[in-house]
């Protein structure tokens, strides 16, 4: 097998593998100088094989099965619990309970949250015949997830025939209200999931009680919080990354409607096994992620986090920024710039800084800033507002005009809008100086 093959192989083998796990493995393979490149590419494939065996062999959470009658129930409602003392991947169950309620409201940008916690929430997710939404579209997993007593319990309402959506849907509304759930918890739930489910109740002339609930879709915050450290936001790849669980391979999602109609149509529930899986682990690795998300807001409250990764320093600075806690937000944005960020990272945040010590007219630090942009990364929008500053804060048409011809000269033939700006400004500049200079004399 040459390179190129070991490669490729390489690359199948560790696909579903964590990306700082499979680093690992090559930095401790690396350092033995005595092996040839082919050597090593071979060790490291060896290694990742021993790692997946090792992982296939190990006990797997047991599918859900279908009752002895499945074949002749028109829905089904199946359940597991977990006791509260378990780990998900990284996270204690227990933890969610001690999440202050000041650090779900951040969150959620709710003050609602304030006086509740996840002992009350319903984590929810759905598996619906179509991924556009809609009238026609029809929920046939409903997923829920809560605590009750000592343990996480999860709850899938699963509809075999379409026919009998009122009949579930009437033992999910008794479920609500015995339950009376204070919080909704969801990813992407507000654009998708509640929507949906309220429509279908309102079809059926119900009324979700849901829909009036504090919620906190949590896809905002996970992009804000990690999109910098992790290629993909998915909750399987943040599950894999951020929370180390070992979920089996995902389906999917525009599969997920085929298998269910293949299972209405031949009544093979294997079809479907896969979506409850699924399903199941989307709400698990939403409540572990939650938990993990709200961990490192609340060290932040505590004024913590120094040993927090710089891009999730950046992260935790958008969630505050996004709550409207501008200072609370800059504190975070400066931890991470003294951090190693990547550098198209470390100029936007740059950029975003000296645009909010500007509106606080703190013009010293805006200035540093643009300066220190120009200088590493020729942004147009740094020319302008140092031409910008030197003109109308400095009184300095003359320097302005320095910064304004240094635009228009990097802007010409490359960007219209900047160009024609420049363009403007500098002849402004150059009728403001000669009116400065007074008439010339004959």
């Amino acid at each position: 097998m040459d390179i190129d093959d070991l490669k490729e192989s390489l690359r199948k083998k560790t696909k579903n593998q964590s990306p700082d796990r499979v680093k690992e493995l090559w930095e401790n393979i690396n350092s033995q100088n005595n092996l040839s490149t082919k050597d090593k590419l071979e060790k490291l494939l060896a290694l990742s094989r021993k790692q997946i065996t090792s992982r296939e062999n190990r006990a797997k959470p047991e599918s859900p099965k279908p009752a002895s009658r499945w074949s002749h129930q028109p829905y089904s409602v199946l359940e597991n619990s977990f006791n509260r003392n378990t780990h998900y991947g990284q996270i204690p169950l227990s933890l969610g309970l001690d999440v202050p309620g000041k650090v779900l409201a951040v969150l959620a940008r709710d003050e609602a949250f304030e006086k509740l916690s996840l002992s009350g929430s319903v984590f929810i997710d759905l598996e619906t015949t179509g991924l556009a939404g809609g009238t026609g579209t029809v929920p046939f997993l409903i997923g829920l997830g809560f605590f009750e007593n000592q343990e996480f319990k999860l709850v899938q309402y699963f509809l075999s025939d379409l026919a009998a959506e009122p009949q579930m849907l009437s033992d999910l509304e008794r479920l609500l209200q015995e339950k009376q759930f204070t919080s909704v918890v969801s990813y992407n739930g507000k654009g998708y999931d509640l929507p949906l489910l309220e429509t279908r109740f309102t079809l059926n002339r119900k009324r979700l009680t849901l829909a009036d609930r504090p919620h906190l879709d949590f896809l905002f915050c996970a992009r804000h919080l990690w999109k910098h450290k992790y290629e993909s936001c998915r909750l399987y790849d943040l599950a894999l990354n951020r929370l180390g669980v070992d979920r089996s391979e995902d389906i999917p999602s525009e599969e997920i409607p085929w298998r269910y109609f293949q299972y209405l149509r031949t009544g093979d529930f294997s079809l479907v096994e896969s979506i409850i899986y699924h399903n199941r682990e989307d709400i698990m690795s939403l409540y572990g992620l939650v938990v993990a998300g709200a961990v490192l807001v609340a060290r932040s409250l505590e004024g913590a986090g120094s040993d927090i990764e710089a891009t999730e320093l950046l992260g935790v600075g958008k969630v505050w920024e996004r709550a409207g806690e501008l200072d609370k937000s800059v504190y975070f944005y400066q931890k991470a710039l003294a951090k190693e960020l990547p550098v198209l990272v470390s100029n936007k945040v740059r950029k975003n800084l000296a645009h909010h010590y500007k509106k606080k007219k703190q013009w010293e630090k805006s200035i540093e800033l643009w300066e220190y942009l120009m200088e590493n990364s020729e942004d147009l929008e740094c020319f302008r507002e140092l031409a910008i500053y030197y003109e109308h804060r400095k009184k300095s048409p003359e320097e302005a005009l320095k910064y304004a011809l240094d635009g228009l000269a990097l802007s010409e033939g490359h960007n219209l809008k900047y160009e024609q700006d420049f363009k403007k400004r500098v002849e402004r500049l150059g009728q403001k100086i000669n009116r400065l200079k007074g008439p010339t004399e004959k």
